[in-house]
């Protein structure tokens, strides 16, 4: 199998060809707070939160004509596509700075030619961006999960894993820890991917842009299947993708200020100095040595002048 490598700049892909020989060794490795009000303090950081609710309350359908459904009392979320259109939803609030979870189920079978897009992302040509998108394929070949960041509109940061299960057999959890200090990818808890603020150094940051959550299930039969050589195939639409169990952990953004205290101590606000321990660390090294099919920054032919900066300093 030769799986692609495709890369966006403003929605724009280009694609190229990878070769790789995937390790077959597959590893399968709220309370509810009531509480008085007793100071400002108290209040600032019980606002920082937004916990776990359901997706009426969290979302809105922003397209696709019907081919999103909330259903089970806002419990879950289905997104469809068909050879007419598909589908897509987006956070009713925006956040700067957030732990932010989904539990996604696939589209499973033949999804050659899908793309299953989950992701963060501020507006505008200078917009920064956090992004998971799922590669559909042929029947008995990975799924390939596709990441990339970008910071002031520019993004080229591509790292693409195989997963260590299937991820259309049932629902895995997609987090994404967003912080002043790094960006960590987590699959079921494991950290993939960490994008650190090397801000430092000169390399832009996402950090003053408050971002929406975004996700949507589309066609992109020219690029997402090696290269576009594979088609979808359209007699097995309608495609579904699955949502369940979002929460999010995050400062909301609204009216021009965010909900976190700045000098917030409090222990429900600890993922704003999250990191990774020794632990993080080798789980990271693990997946990457085991499942990462594609970095963006090794790739000699695309950046024939040098790599970008932040490759030399993570």
């Amino acid at each position: 199998m030769t799986p692609s490598i495709c890369y966006r700049s403003f929605r724009f892909l280009k694609c190229a060809f990878i070769i790789f020989s995937p390790n077959q060794n597959m590893f399968f490795p709220t309370n509810r707070i009531i509480s008085l009000v007793f100071s400002v303090s108290v209040v600032l950081n019980l606002s920082a939160l937004a916990l776990a609710g359901n997706f009426n309350q969290d979302f809105d359908i922003t397209w696709g004509d019907g081919r999103a459904k909330i259903l089970n009392n806002g419990q879950l979320l289905t997104l469809s596509l068909d050879k007419t259109s598909g589908s897509g939803f987006r956070s009713k609030k925006q956040y700067l700075f957030g732990k932010i979870d989904m539990q996604l189920k696939l589209v499973p079978g033949n999804s050659a030619g899908t793309v299953t897009a989950y992701y963060l992302s501020s507006l505008g040509s200078a917009h920064d961006e956090i992004d998971f998108e799922f590669l559909g394929n042929l029947s008995g070949d990975p799924y390939i999960l596709h990441t990339n960041v970008f910071t002031q509109g520019k993004g080229n940061r591509e790292q693409q894993f195989y997963l260590w299960f299937d991820p259309t057999k049932d629902f895995h959890t997609y987090s994404v820890l967003w912080n002043p200090q790094s960006i960590i990818f987590f699959v079921d808890g494991t950290p993939i991917r960490e994008f650190k603020n090397l801000e430092s150094n000169g390399i832009p940051y996402p950090k003053s842009q408050p971002m929406w959550i975004y996700s949507s299930l589309w066609d992109a039969e020219d690029w997402a299947t090696r290269g576009g050589l594979v088609k979808t195939d359209w007699s097995r639409a309608p495609f579904t993708a699955s949502y369940q169990n979002f929460n999010a952990q995050a400062c909301v953004w609204a009216s021009n200020s965010s909900s976190c205290s700045a000098n917030s101590n409090s222990s429900n606000n600890s993922w704003l100095t999250q990191s990774l321990d020794n632990s993080g660390q080798a789980r990271i090294k693990w997946v990457q040595k085991n499942y990462m099919i594609y970095n963006y920054c090794t790739d000699t032919k695309r950046f024939p002048q040098g790599f970008p900066p932040e490759c030399s300093l993570h």
